[in-house]
This record gives C-alpha cells, sequence and structure tokens, in this order.
C-alpha cells in the first residue's frame, strides 16, 4: 500500500508526526510511506527508516500535485488540515483520505473565553486517529529524530575547555513567537538558578545576541551555542545533555524523542493544547490562573496586555536534577 503523509511546518509539529509515521511503516503490510512537506524540514527525514520518498513543496501547489498524482497513492494522511493540504486532497480525486482533527473550535473556546473543552490527550494520538482507517495501533513507543552520523557533536572538541566531561544542562532560549520566550533577564535568572551546572545555550541565529548577553551575566561556566550549529548538531547537544529546559518549541520535543528530562517553558501558550512533551519525564513551569491566558494557540510578537506576565511573573526556582 502506497501512502502519502502530509505536514508542511513546523519543526515541532513534523517530530509530533513521527510516531504515526513509523506505525504506518511497521504495521501497515507492505506499506510505502510518502512525506510531503517544505525544502527546509526535509532534513528531519533524510535518514529516516520509515520514510521511503519525501516530495517537496519547493515551486507552485500545481507541481507537487502534478507530481503526486504520478505516484497513484492508496491513502492520503492529512496530519496538517490546512487550505493547501485540503486543494490537493481535491486534485487527487479517487485517493481515500482522513485528516487530522485540528478542534479550532475547542481552542477559539479556549482562548477567547477560557473555557476548555479540549480533550485531555495528546495532539500525536489525534495524529493517530487520522489514520485509524489503516488500522494502526500505538506501539507504546515515543517521538522519533535521526541524527546522521556526520553530525553528531563530539563534545571533547567542540565545546570549550571545562565543559567535557562534566554533564552540562542544554536551554533552548529561542521561539519563533516572542510571547513563547522568557525575557533576557528572566533567561538570566534560569541560568544563575541552574548554578553551578555548566549550560549550553541552543537557538538560531537571531537569538545569538540574547545568548551573548547571558553569558556575560552568568556565574558558571557557559557556552552560548545559538547560531553555531544546524539544526541534527543542536539535536546531538540535546541528546547529551544532562536535562533541557526549554520554551514550547521544537527542540523541545526533539528531546522528548531522546527520553531527556524536560522543563518546559510556557507563556502565552498552555499544555492543554496538546503539545506538551511526549512520553518523556517533564515538569512545566507556567503561571497559573492569568485571566489573559492563553491569549493565542501560536504566539504574538509582544504581549497584547502589555504586562507579559506569563512570563515575567514565572517562578524559576527548582529542585534541579
Amino acid at each position: 500500500m502506497k501512502i502519502l503523509v502530509l505536514r508542511f511546518s513546523s519543526i515541532g509539529d513534523i517530530v509530533l508526526t513521527t510516531p504515526v509515521v513509523r506505525q504506518l511503516k511497521t504495521q501497515v503490510p507492505r506499506a510505502q510511506v510518502h512525506f510531503a512537506t517544505k525544502p527546509g524540514f526535509a532534513k528531519l527525514f533524510e535518514t529516516s527508516p520509515y520514510v521511503d520518498k519525501l516530495h517537496l513543496l519547493s515551486g507552485s501547489l500545481g507541481e507537487l500535485v502534478r507530481e503526486l498524482r504520478a505516484e497513484r497513492f492508496d491513502f492520503i494522511v492529512d496530519l496538517h488540515n490546512n487550505l493547501r493540504t485540503r486543494l490537493i486532497r481535491l486534485q487527487l480525486p479517487g485517493v481515500p483520505a482522513c485528516a487530522f482533527d485540528k478542534l479550532n473550535w475547542q481552542k477559539y473556546l479556549l482562548v477567547r473565553f477560557k473555557i476548555n473543552q479540549l480533550p485531555p490527550e495528546h495532539i500525536v494520538d489525534r495524529y493517530r486517529a487520522a489514520a485509524a482507517p489503516l488500522g494502526i495501533r500505538d506501539d507504546g513507543e515515543g517521538l522519533d529524530y535521526f541524527i546522521p552520523e556526520s553530525q553528531e557533536v563530539d563534545l571533547a572538541t567542540e565545546l570549550p575547555a571545562g565543559f567535557y566531561p562534566w554533564e552540562y544542562v542544554a536551554v533552548a532560549i529561542g521561539a519563533q513567537h516572542a510571547t513563547k520566550r522568557l525575557p533576557v533577564e528572566k533567561l538570566i535568572e534560569l541560568v544563575h538558578n541552574l548554578a553551578p551546572r555548566p549550560v549550553v545555550l541552543l537557538g538560531g541565529p537571531e537569538d545569538e545576541s540574547t545568548g551573548h548577553v547571558i553569558e556575560l551575566a552568568a556565574k558558571q561556566l557557559i557556552f552560548n551555542g545559538c547560531g553555531q550549529f544546524s539544526l541534527h548538531q543542536s539535536a546531538s547537544l540535546v541528546r547529551q545533555a544532562q536535562f533541557v529546559v526549554s520554551h514550547d518549541t521544537g527542540l523541545m520535543h526533539i528531546a522528548a524523542a531522546f527520553k531527556k528530562e524536560i522543563f518546559s517553558v510556557w507563556g502565552n501558550t498552555v499544555p492543554q493544547f496538546g503539545m506538551f512533551p511526549y512520553r518523556t519525564r517533564f515538569e512545566t513551569l507556567e503561571v497559573l490562573n492569568l485571566p489573559c491566558r492563553p491569549c493565542s494557540k501560536i504566539g504574538f510578537a509582544q504581549c497584547p496586555q502589555g504586562h507579559f506576565k506569563c512570563m515575567r511573573e514565572q517562578d524559576l526556582r527548582r529542585d534541579w536534577p
């Protein structure tokens, strides 16, 4: 059976599809699993044993549709269910399909009126429900993330003297939206509370200057890795960390794939959306009972209320491992 899985973004969401991809490949007889996504996310599957072929939206949607038609799929599993993927399904007539239920109405109730009608289940379980007609079942495993051997980080050569062979904490300071990120003064407070543990800061090039400020204020060994490593290399540093502190972002889910202990920091979003760390030990850090929270299912460039209490009032004191 030739199966097409659709999910175009983002890093965390795609990592959360990996249990379904694995279960399709290992549980459906003679399954050929194809995955359609954007070119920027192709690396997530470049060494996966569960994806037989990638289809990339590198040109127009029409070009991708023509490519997909030539494959003559037997079933489509739509794990994005947006306008683009619905158009793809419409233009592959005769191919049975099921789509992930985004629960947009329930999310709207929670964001707009603070009424929680969301099911108490992880989004991975809702992804799996989209493939239920193919008879897949929960295999009891977690998320997958495969690092190419060439992208593994050698701590002895890549980290400054004093880190190796010490255990360190990986702190992922980035996130796509500002309201999902601790302000820099709270990140400094967090790092101070982690002392004397060595810390590796992880993030993209846009986080490098923030990482430098934290590095200058730190009381312990600290390495600003923001912008210095590829995604796979950052994943390797997460895998080798003692534990991980992360915002609600892709590296949090990558850490869960490696069964790391995670301290997840939540601002304008909430775990009730179903995207908390999957099948690993974790603790949430959040300001409870704020009447304005959650203010979005995604995030904003700045706090709509102006006070940003969901992050500025975080209690970052913990009995860290």
